[in-house]
């Protein structure tokens, strides 16, 4: 399959009232926004979009909010967090009515699988879905990971196009790259490991902090890619303090109250996800004033 998926893809946060019922004009309104500040795609309902905290109903109601916004000016792409393989399978089905432009597939999420286990589930999307799959691989939160021995196996689907390679090991992008050479499309998925990760070849950046500093997060994707890599670790170790957040169980949390700190959505979170307090809430509010104060001018770039 011919497909130009690259740049940087922001996993969008789903917005919500305070009754926790979902916003779905604040929702538009902050993919729309991130559109116009320049990013490449939008990957709805990813951990960041609280996928398993929606029903189906609500996640058809997203992707067809989010997809009526988007217009077509970017790609979208869902992420497929279903507990067992038969509904990561029907979701799949359910996306391609919808008319989103790829799937980016994680594994049964009912219990931790095995390798094997996963590349099962990958297969039966793949062969009852026509639309691009993209892996997302991320042994650390999921427990398993799909090795090159695996993705050798995986790479036999013509459907599954890309990874989101999120091992935190730097070495597996050499590796895919080595092995499979432009067969997949390969993402960085670790939001503080992305410049790294683009300077080893990969052609996108996934993020989570994307949503708060969108103009910041492309001026190091372009930069990186022109090879302009001084110019690019200038804003990088600006940003780094405030990209951890993304690699920490409360990331959801973090990246929503962030949102809302800058005026761009709103903390709330469906339980069990609960808003941050004390220390942790503090810390938090203190790296993006950090930010917001140390800004950096990026017109002296000239990326245009």
């Amino acid at each position: 399959m011919n497909i130009n998926w690259q740049g940087v893809y922001p996993a969008v946060t789903t917005q919500y009232f305070d009754d926790y019922s979902i916003n779905f004009e604040a929702t538009k309104n902050m993919v729309d926004s991130l559109i116009k500040e320049g990013v490449d795609g939008i990957i709805a309902l990813g951990t960041v979009g609280e996928n398993c905290s929606h029903t189906r109903e609500e996640k058809k109601e997203i992707l067809i909010a989010v997809k009526e916004v988007v217009a077509g000016r970017v790609p979208v792409i869902s992420g497929v967090a279903e507990t067992t393989t038969q509904f990561a399978v029907e979701y799949s089905q359910m996306c391609e009515e919808v008319g989103i432009d790829g799937l980016m597939v994680l594994p049964g999420m009912v219990y931790r699988s095995s390798e094997a286990e996963a590349i099962h589930h990958y297969q039966q999307v793949a062969r009852n879905c026509s639309l691009p799959i993209m892996i997302y691989n991320n042994p650390v939160t999921y427990g398993v990971d799909v090795s090159i021995e695996g993705m050798r196996v995986l790479a036999e689907e013509p459907t599954i196009v890309s990874v989101k390679e999120a091992t935190e090991d730097t070495r597996r992008i050499s590796e895919l790259y080595a092995n499979f050479g432009d067969r997949f499309i390969v993402f960085g998925g670790v939001d503080d490991i992305a410049l790294e990760s683009l300077m080893l070849g990969c052609t996108g950046w996934i993020s989570g902090l994307t949503n708060v500093f969108p103009q910041e997060s492309v001026a190091i994707y372009k930069l990186a890619k022109q090879g302009r890599y001084q110019e690019a670790l200038e804003i990088w170790r600006w940003f780094l303090p405030l990209l951890r957040l993304d690699t920490i169980p409360t990331l959801v949390q973090c990246i929503k109250f962030c949102e809302q700190l800058a005026g761009r959505g709103s903390e709330v979170t469906r339980a069990p996800r609960m808003p941050l307090t004390g220390v942790e809430r503090s810390r938090v509010e203190k790296l993006y004033n950090d930010a917001v104060a140390t800004r950096i001018d990026l017109s002296k770039f000239n990326l245009d």
